[in-house]
């Protein structure tokens, strides 16, 4: 990791994911970074302070039966740069899950940030007897190999949505909490930075404001310049 991508990660430590969201709001990205459809399973199920931010590590998995689709030189858990967040795309439709228990070893023994699977995982009590963050579409009990496999490192892949587009780059910044998770493009990083403490400070004053009886209404009309 580069001195300047280490110094947006600590930075960006500070803001949880609707912050972020916030910010790319403010700059015009309307769905701000958020990639529907992904719940924290670990270390607990939608509970507790975790939040990881790192530079995604993109892995883009293939149908067994296409096989044409290249494949990965070695075990791709193998090659997370220290705290990066894995990205793994499973192509859909995802029945048998593409990542498991022993995947979470290693990745925590090299000091990723989390892994968020755009699929299923498995080996539930595993990922949280450990106390790593991982992040999923749902959850399956049969290994993946049989139906998918590791493809390529490092590339652009899209969500497995129905409803919503998004790419996810390497090297873009992930953010992800119990709120759920958000994709940071690395170009934009320093302006959603440089706009989001504006934001969180004018909701903090709202939030005292209406802890002493003031509407909703006056509040944001107040600190948010909204009517």
């Amino acid at each position: 990791m580069t001195s300047a991508t280490s110094s947006i990660v600590e930075r960006l430590q500070k803001w949880s994911s609707c912050d972020v969201a916030d910010g790319l709001s403010k700059l015009g990205h309307v769905h701000g970074g958020f990639l529907e459809g992904l719940t924290m399973y670990s270390p607990q199920f939608q509970n507790g302070p975790t939040r990881i931010v790192g530079p995604a590590m993109t892995v883009k998995f293939a149908p067994k039966s296409d096989q044409n689709a290249p494949k990965i030189q070695g075990n791709y858990i193998d090659q997370i740069p220290k705290g990066a967040v894995v990205f793994i795309s499973q192509p859909a439709p995802h029945i048998n899950a593409c990542y498991g228990g022993l995947m979470s070893l290693r990745a925590k023994y090299l000091d990723a940030a989390g892994v968020i699977i755009d699929g299923r995982l498995r080996d539930l009590q595993e990922h949280q007897d450990i106390e790593f963050p991982v992040f999923a579409r749902c959850v399956g009990t049969t290994a993946g190999g049989a139906v998918c496999f590791p493809s390529e490192l490092n590339m652009p892949v899209s969500l497995q949505s129905s409803i919503h587009e998004a790419v996810i780059k390497p090297g873009d910044f992930i953010i992800a909490d119990q709120d759920g998770v958000v994709c940071l493009p690395a170009g934009l990083a320093e302006q959603v930075l440089d706009a989001i403490p504006a934001i969180a400070n004018a909701d903090a004053k709202c939030a005292e404001a209406i802890k002493e009886g003031m509407s909703v209404q006056e509040a944001f009309a107040k600190f948010r310049g909204k009517k």
